[in-house]
Protein backbone atom coordinates (compact mmCIF):
# COMPACT_ATOMS: atom_id res chain seq x y z
CA UNK A 1 0.00 0.00 0.00
CA UNK A 2 2.00 2.77 -1.59
CA UNK A 3 -0.13 5.24 0.57
CA UNK A 4 0.78 3.58 4.24
CA UNK A 5 4.37 3.43 3.21
CA UNK A 6 4.44 7.02 2.23
CA UNK A 7 2.86 8.40 5.91
CA UNK A 8 5.44 6.33 7.44
CA UNK A 9 8.37 7.75 5.45
CA UNK A 10 7.14 11.26 6.42
CA UNK A 11 6.43 10.65 10.34
CA UNK A 12 8.30 10.32 13.15
CA UNK A 13 6.04 8.08 14.32
CA UNK A 14 4.60 4.59 13.05
CA UNK A 15 1.56 4.39 10.94
CA UNK A 16 -0.09 1.05 11.05
CA UNK A 17 -3.40 -0.05 9.13
CA UNK A 18 -6.70 -0.97 10.26
CA UNK A 19 -6.65 -4.02 7.67
CA UNK A 20 -4.20 -5.27 10.11
CA UNK A 21 -5.79 -7.68 12.28
CA UNK A 22 -3.23 -8.09 14.49
CA UNK A 23 -2.31 -4.62 15.03
CA UNK A 24 -6.05 -3.20 15.37
CA UNK A 25 -7.00 -5.81 17.12
CA UNK A 26 -7.50 -4.15 21.03
CA UNK A 27 -8.84 -0.76 19.47
CA UNK A 28 -12.08 -2.54 17.24
CA UNK A 29 -12.19 -4.42 14.06
CA UNK A 30 -13.22 -4.24 10.09
CA UNK A 31 -17.19 -4.42 9.46
CA UNK A 32 -18.54 -6.44 6.50
CA UNK A 33 -21.71 -7.61 5.34
CA UNK A 34 -23.40 -4.34 4.96
CA UNK A 35 -24.23 -2.16 2.25
CA UNK A 36 -23.56 1.38 3.03
CA UNK A 37 -23.50 2.27 -0.34
CA UNK A 38 -26.89 5.00 -0.09
CA UNK A 39 -24.75 6.14 3.13
CA UNK A 40 -21.57 7.04 1.53
CA UNK A 41 -23.73 8.47 -1.68
CA UNK A 42 -25.46 10.73 0.29
CA UNK A 43 -21.75 12.07 2.23
CA UNK A 44 -20.24 12.42 -1.09
CA UNK A 45 -22.87 14.57 -2.64
CA UNK A 46 -24.74 16.19 0.04
CA UNK A 47 -21.88 16.78 2.83
CA UNK A 48 -19.08 19.59 1.99
CA UNK A 49 -15.92 19.75 3.75
CA UNK A 50 -15.05 22.91 5.43
CA UNK A 51 -12.80 25.27 4.59
CA UNK A 52 -11.29 25.22 7.92
CA UNK A 53 -11.21 22.78 10.76
CA UNK A 54 -13.47 20.41 11.43
CA UNK A 55 -17.54 19.87 11.27
CA UNK A 56 -19.45 17.20 13.09
CA UNK A 57 -23.42 16.26 13.46
CA UNK A 58 -24.24 13.54 15.37
CA UNK A 59 -27.76 12.91 13.63
CA UNK A 60 -28.70 13.47 9.81
CA UNK A 61 -32.16 12.25 9.44
CA UNK A 62 -31.86 11.69 6.04
CA UNK A 63 -28.99 9.28 6.34
CA UNK A 64 -31.25 7.76 9.29
CA UNK A 65 -33.62 7.06 6.75
CA UNK A 66 -31.82 4.75 4.99
CA UNK A 67 -32.45 1.00 4.68
CA UNK A 68 -29.16 -0.05 6.00
CA UNK A 69 -30.21 1.81 9.65
CA UNK A 70 -32.34 -0.97 10.49
CA UNK A 71 -29.75 -3.68 10.49
CA UNK A 72 -26.89 -1.62 11.91
CA UNK A 73 -29.64 -0.97 14.61
CA UNK A 74 -30.87 -4.61 15.35
CA UNK A 75 -27.45 -6.53 14.79
CA UNK A 76 -24.26 -4.48 15.05
CA UNK A 77 -26.07 -2.35 18.56
CA UNK A 78 -28.35 -5.35 19.55
CA UNK A 79 -31.56 -3.65 19.14
CA UNK A 80 -30.39 -0.59 20.73
CA UNK A 81 -31.48 3.13 19.28
CA UNK A 82 -28.49 4.64 17.17
CA UNK A 83 -27.73 7.55 15.28
CA UNK A 84 -25.85 8.37 12.16
CA UNK A 85 -23.92 11.42 11.51
CA UNK A 86 -20.45 12.36 10.07
CA UNK A 87 -17.60 14.44 10.76
CA UNK A 88 -16.06 16.10 7.83
CA UNK A 89 -12.80 18.64 7.91
CA UNK A 90 -9.43 19.17 7.96
CA UNK A 91 -7.47 18.72 10.69
CA UNK A 92 -3.74 17.18 11.15
CA UNK A 93 -3.08 16.82 15.20
CA UNK A 94 -3.86 15.04 18.01
CA UNK A 95 -3.82 16.40 20.90
CA UNK A 96 -7.44 15.49 22.70
CA UNK A 97 -9.28 11.92 23.17
CA UNK A 98 -12.81 10.67 23.84
CA UNK A 99 -14.60 7.23 24.42
CA UNK A 100 -18.09 6.21 24.67
CA UNK A 101 -19.66 3.55 26.56
CA UNK A 102 -20.40 1.40 23.52
CA UNK A 103 -18.80 0.95 20.29
CA UNK A 104 -18.49 3.76 17.51
CA UNK A 105 -18.90 2.70 13.76
CA UNK A 106 -17.04 4.76 11.84
CA UNK A 107 -17.00 4.70 7.64
CA UNK A 108 -14.04 6.17 5.84
CA UNK A 109 -15.71 7.98 2.76
CA UNK A 110 -11.93 9.38 1.56
CA UNK A 111 -8.84 7.85 3.19
CA UNK A 112 -7.99 9.19 6.57
CA UNK A 113 -5.83 8.21 9.82
CA UNK A 114 -7.54 7.79 12.72
CA UNK A 115 -4.91 8.28 16.23
CA UNK A 116 -7.05 6.24 19.08
CA UNK A 117 -5.35 4.45 22.74
CA UNK A 118 -6.88 2.60 25.48
CA UNK A 119 -8.93 3.99 28.35
CA UNK A 120 -6.66 1.93 31.05
CA UNK A 121 -3.54 4.22 29.69
CA UNK A 122 -5.46 6.79 31.62
CA UNK A 123 -3.74 7.64 35.34
CA UNK A 124 -5.33 9.53 37.64
CA UNK A 125 -6.63 11.85 34.22
CA UNK A 126 -3.83 12.14 32.89
CA UNK A 127 -2.36 10.52 29.33
CA UNK A 128 0.67 10.27 27.63
CA UNK A 129 0.42 11.27 24.18
CA UNK A 130 3.32 8.73 23.33
CA UNK A 131 0.49 6.03 23.98
CA UNK A 132 -1.00 6.74 21.09
CA UNK A 133 -1.16 4.26 18.08
CA UNK A 134 -2.46 5.96 14.48
CA UNK A 135 -3.89 3.69 11.91
CA UNK A 136 -4.65 4.37 8.57
CA UNK A 137 -7.72 3.67 7.39
CA UNK A 138 -8.77 3.23 3.40
CA UNK A 139 -11.44 4.85 1.74
CA UNK A 140 -14.63 2.80 1.87
CA UNK A 141 -13.58 0.87 4.97
CA UNK A 142 -16.18 0.17 7.79
CA UNK A 143 -14.55 -0.48 11.45
CA UNK A 144 -16.28 -0.49 14.64
CA UNK A 145 -14.22 1.07 18.02
CA UNK A 146 -14.58 -0.45 21.34
CA UNK A 147 -15.60 1.49 23.98
CA UNK A 148 -12.54 1.31 25.29
CA UNK A 149 -10.84 2.68 22.80
CA UNK A 150 -9.49 6.32 23.08
CA UNK A 151 -10.56 8.47 19.35
CA UNK A 152 -11.39 11.76 18.10
CA UNK A 153 -11.31 13.54 14.60
CA UNK A 154 -9.76 11.68 11.97
CA UNK A 155 -6.88 13.75 10.09
CA UNK A 156 -6.55 14.23 6.59
CA UNK A 157 -4.33 12.13 3.94
CA UNK A 158 -4.73 14.90 1.04
CA UNK A 159 -5.26 18.73 0.83
CA UNK A 160 -9.06 17.93 0.69
CA UNK A 161 -9.61 16.89 4.06
CA UNK A 162 -11.38 13.92 5.01
CA UNK A 163 -14.91 13.10 5.02
CA UNK A 164 -16.33 10.13 7.50
CA UNK A 165 -19.53 8.85 8.95
CA UNK A 166 -20.04 8.50 12.41
CA UNK A 167 -22.76 6.28 14.12
CA UNK A 168 -23.16 5.61 17.70
CA UNK A 169 -26.02 4.78 20.62
CA UNK A 170 -28.64 7.49 20.01
CA UNK A 171 -27.97 10.78 21.71
CA UNK A 172 -24.50 10.36 22.67
CA UNK A 173 -22.49 13.57 21.90
CA UNK A 174 -25.19 15.69 22.34
CA UNK A 175 -25.69 18.25 25.45
CA UNK A 176 -25.77 16.96 28.73
CA UNK A 177 -26.57 18.62 32.56
CA UNK A 178 -23.79 18.30 34.25
CA UNK A 179 -23.90 17.12 38.20
CA UNK A 180 -21.05 17.21 40.31
CA UNK A 181 -18.40 14.67 39.70
CA UNK A 182 -18.05 11.99 42.53
CA UNK A 183 -14.94 10.24 40.75
CA UNK A 184 -12.32 10.92 38.70
CA UNK A 185 -14.18 9.61 35.34
CA UNK A 186 -16.94 11.55 35.74
CA UNK A 187 -14.94 14.31 35.82
CA UNK A 188 -14.19 13.55 32.15
CA UNK A 189 -17.86 13.66 31.47
CA UNK A 190 -18.47 16.43 28.72
CA UNK A 191 -21.60 15.61 27.35
CA UNK A 192 -23.73 13.01 26.65
CA UNK A 193 -21.93 9.40 26.75
CA UNK A 194 -18.58 11.51 26.00
CA UNK A 195 -15.73 11.09 28.37
CA UNK A 196 -12.65 13.70 27.20
CA UNK A 197 -9.33 14.28 27.79
CA UNK A 198 -7.30 16.84 26.38
CA UNK A 199 -4.20 18.67 25.50
CA UNK A 200 -3.65 22.07 27.36
CA UNK A 201 -3.38 23.67 23.42
CA UNK A 202 -6.58 21.87 22.35
CA UNK A 203 -8.45 25.16 22.91
CA UNK A 204 -12.20 24.00 21.36
CA UNK A 205 -12.15 21.13 23.75
CA UNK A 206 -10.42 23.48 26.63
CA UNK A 207 -13.42 26.34 26.53
CA UNK A 208 -15.60 23.33 26.49
CA UNK A 209 -14.43 22.67 29.84
CA UNK A 210 -12.48 19.48 29.11
CA UNK A 211 -10.38 18.16 31.54
CA UNK A 212 -6.71 18.96 30.45
CA UNK A 213 -4.77 15.76 31.36
CA UNK A 214 -2.76 15.14 27.55
CA UNK A 215 0.81 15.27 28.46
CA UNK A 216 3.63 15.27 25.88
CA UNK A 217 4.02 17.75 22.56
CA UNK A 218 0.98 18.76 20.81
CA UNK A 219 1.11 15.91 18.13
CA UNK A 220 1.18 16.82 14.07
CA UNK A 221 0.26 14.37 11.49
CA UNK A 222 1.91 14.81 7.83
CA UNK A 223 0.82 13.41 4.99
Amino acid sequence: MELLKHLNEVNDVSVKSVLDPEAFKTYGRVVTGYDFSEVIAYMEKETPIPEQGNVYVASVPEMENLAVKEKVENLLYGGMPIEIGYCNGRNTTYNGFEYHKGSEINIAVTDFMLCLGHVWDIKDNTYDIKDVQVFFVPKGTVIEMYETTLHLSPCRVTDEGFKGVVILPKGTNTPLEKLSPVDKESELLLQRNKWVICHPEREPLVKQGAVTGVIGPNKELHY
